[in-house]
């Protein structure tokens, strides 16, 4: 019978995708996507077991895709191997669901050796707007390598602290062309006091 059910939902939703409203149709899109990831989790685990790198790596994305509580363990055993393109693919996708049962294992990244590592780890904790997730960003603004530094600029923009207008401003006049372009845009996304 639940089989059935979801080949009727299915089926409206296909429907969907002629609606005359562009919303609707891409709402639809998006549900069809995710009914259809949502029975492949196996055939994703099996790539992300047995693939090539590049196959693990799209099956990471393509765990993000298909969402829920099921796919943080695989994604976090991700993030913990030893292949740090892998790594920083799953770091990707957990700092995309911003689920706080990711957020210990995103903070712990920040300590990493690898510099490409810690960029993630920043990008994806400043999708989460909290206090704590500022303070264990707010100490790489003084990176003042070009790199950590913008994109720590970034995420306090996008959790969106006006506390630290200062200090973006700062970086302002950075020698780094990628850290001032950061700081801009992360100044023009913060609130208005």
């Amino acid at each position: 019978m639940k089989a059935q059910v979801s080949m009727t939902r299915r089926e409206e939703l296909i429907a969907l995708l002629k609606d005359p409203a562009e919303e609707v149709r891409e709402a639809a899109a998006r549900a069809i996507e995710r009914i259809e990831g949502a029975g492949s989790f196996a055939e994703v685990i099996e790539q992300l077991k047995k693939g090539n790198r590049g196959a693990k790596i799209r099956a990471i994305y393509a765990l993000g895709r298909i969402g829920g509580e099921r796919v943080l363990t695989p994604l976090m055993y991700c993030a913990m191997r030893p292949e740090e393109d892998i790594r920083i693919a799953a770091i990707d996708v957990l700092g995309t669901l911003a689920t706080p049962q990711a957020f210990p294992l995103l903070a712990e990244c920040l300590r990493e050796p690898s510099a490409a590592v810690q960029a993630k780890a920043i990008e994806a904790l400043g999708r989460y707007r909290t206090t704590e997730a500022i303070r264990l960003i707010l100490p790489f603004l003084d990176a003042r390598d070009g790199f950590l530094d913008a994109e720590a600029a970034r995420a306090v923009g996008n959790i969106g602290s006006a506390d630290h207008e200062g200090k973006l401003l700062a970086l302002l006049s950075s020698p780094h062309p990628a850290t001032r372009a950061a700081a801009a845009e992360a100044l023009g996304t913060l609130p208005f006091e």
